[in-house]
């Protein structure tokens, strides 16, 4: 949808998650990954692509919450981080449409490595002066608004897309509050100036065109 004639080229494809603290709850992790690379057809919760877009070539990374919630592993935080780096090293636009439930339990610590692993990679991009734009869909939750979802030069939602740290539920039951109608979704944020703007999928593709045209300065 987002890229030219629909092309691109995937990258980063055989990176593979592992178990590496050998996890085991109501089923082994290693057989919930098998089970969801088959049910998805993708080897991890993220995808790496190059292509152009509105004629600019930019580099993609896209979440798919059907893998395990989008939850950020290391694997997924490596892939996110190499597009930053390619992007670095291509002087080209980063795009990274996040759907995520947070951090992946199953990797403990190791998952949690990625938020400072993932912001250290985007603010590499923002001192060399590359552009960033963050896309969020529904839900972007946990570890992933946490790090690099909320970085972005620009930072966009899709409507009424739940956003935030830690759930709603959670927040009312630590605080013993009721919270405002329509908190932690897409047109609260805005509102309250941590979305620069909530736009339709679709939308985005022209939206994002004219943003990038903005950001490399290309009228």
């Amino acid at each position: 949808m987002l890229l030219d004639e629909g092309r691109y080229e995937l990258f980063d494809e055989k990176i593979l998650p592992v178990d590496p603290l050998k996890f085991e709850d109501t089923e082994k992790y290693s057989r919930r990954l098998k089970d969801n690379q088959e049910k998805t057809l993708l080897p991890e919760a993220v995808v790496n692509a190059e292509g152009k877009m509105g004629g600019m070539t930019v580099i993609l990374s896209i979440m798919d919450f059907n893998f395990m919630g989008g939850s950020m592993g290391s694997v997924v935080g490596e892939k996110i981080s190499r597009a930053a780096e390619r992007a670095l090293q291509q002087k080209i636009p980063l795009i990274i449409v996040s759907a995520s439930g947070g951090a992946r339990m199953q990797e403990g610590v190791l998952s949690l490595m990625q938020l400072m692993k993932t912001s250290s990679a985007i603010a590499r991009l923002d001192e060399a002066g590359i552009p960033f734009i963050s896309v969020l869909t529904d839900p972007t939750t946990g570890g992933v608004t946490a790090s690099f979802a909320m970085l972005g030069d620009i930072n966009l939602a899709e409507p009424k897309a739940l956003v935030g740290f830690a759930g709603p539920r959670v927040i009312e039951q630590t605080i013993k509050e009721k919270l405002p109608k329509g908190f932690q979704r897409s047109e609260f944020l805005l509102s309250h100036g941590m979305l620069d703007e909530v736009v339709e999928r679709k939308n985005l593709r022209p939206y994002l065109i004219k943003a990038l045209r903005l950001l490399l300065n290309q009228h």
